[in-house]
């Protein structure tokens, strides 16, 4: 028996259903909730399910909606919404899906030791180019000696800040306010993503791990994304710890991310100011008067360049054009020491 009502606390809605009904034909909608390989768990309108991941059918991730045939074979991938997407670890120029059709990213930040803000922008970066909109939370917050709600509130412009310890339940219901539709966890391991999972979820779903006391690190409790429904509504995700943190094609989330910057830079006398020695610089001027931090525009630098150099690996123009600024530079250099070797 097909009843579509199974599909609701997985993030079914009246606006999923007319998009994606009409693209299925005889297959089943399905969500998956777990991949494991050439498997994965789902949930579909006769109840959870395993299904088979055909070869052809390549990059399935926690959260996508498939379409499945009668004997339970993913046979369709259907349009994504959202992507949480990071360059591959192995450092080629390929992505890893992280998770998918994501409304909300639960940015995860340990307040117990150091909040690292470089870390905590470029996550931002990852959540706003993933089309969801991200919430940085401020974990462990009853453990913590100071929160740096107003440091962190002034490099994630658009995006709200919270402090919360799931251990003790403190400001669980001002994040919970804020969450809509299918949420995901992202954060280094020791940032408390699987406790505060389990306390948004009511249960102890998640295994979870003390942070070493030698050096504050965590380790990988969590080694499969997957997704729960919410007792309050909508979906939750988990994720393993994030080591690297690459960025893949991200230069609308760097720009959201540090829109503060951008809008500066609109004000700028010449339209390529570099905001470096240019006169009439919008950006030099708010450094010396305060405005943004030195740290704040090093950061802006450095995921741009980041992000450029690896669009570049992807792109033959861009690798080309790269190359011929690279190759004038070098002329230029060489001009200079020869002219001083003439002095």
């Amino acid at each position: 028996m097909v009843d579509y009502d199974l599909l609701v606390p997985y993030g079914w809605t009246e606006a999923v259903a007319s998009e994606y009904l009409p693209l299925l034909g005889d297959l089943a909608p399905a969500r998956i909730v777990r991949m494991d390989r050439s498997e994965c768990d789902v949930v579909t309108p006769r109840g959870p399910a395993r299904a088979a991941c055909p070869r052809d059918i390549t990059g399935l991730c926690t959260g996508d909606w498939v379409g499945l045939d009668a004997e339970n074979t993913v046979r369709q991938l259907l349009p994504r919404r959202s992507a949480i997407m990071r360059s591959s670890v192995s450092g080629r120029s390929v992505a890893q899906v992280l998770a998918t059709n994501v409304d909300t990213v639960l940015i995860c930040s340990a307040a117990d030791g150091d909040v690292d803000l470089g870390r905590i922008e470029r996550m931002l970066a990852l959540a706003w180019e993933s089309n969801a909109q991200p919430v940085v939370v401020l974990t462990k917050a009853d453990a913590a000696e100071y929160l740096p709600l107003d440091e962190v509130r002034a490099v994630a412009p658009g995006a709200t800040v919270v402090a919360v310890s799931a251990t003790v339940a403190a400001g669980l219901d001002v994040l919970t306010a804020v969450l809509s539709g299918t949420v995901a966890l992202i954060g280094p391991s020791g940032a408390g993503k699987s406790t505060l999972a389990n306390a948004l979820l009511g249960a102890e779903v998640f295994a979870t791990n003390a942070v070493r006391a030698v050096d504050g690190k965590g380790r990988h409790t969590t080694v499969h994304r997957e997704l729960r429904p919410l007792p309050g509504g909508g979906t939750l995700i988990d994720t393993p710890g994030l080591r690297g943190i690459g960025l893949y094609d991200a230069a609308d989330g760097i720009g959201k991310t540090f829109s503060d910057i951008e809008s500066l830079a609109a004000d700028c006398r010449f339209a390529d100011c570099v905001h470096e020695t240019e006169p009439g610089c919008a950006v030099q001027a708010a450094l010396a008067d305060g405005t943004i931090a030195e740290r704040r525009l090093t950061s802006y630098r450095k995921l741009a360049r980041e992000n450029e150099w690896m669009a570049a690996r992807t792109d033959k123009r861009l690798a080309a054009e790269r190359e011929r600024v690279w190759r004038d530079i070098s002329k230029q250099h060489r001009r200079q020491y020869r002219e001083r070797g003439r002095r």
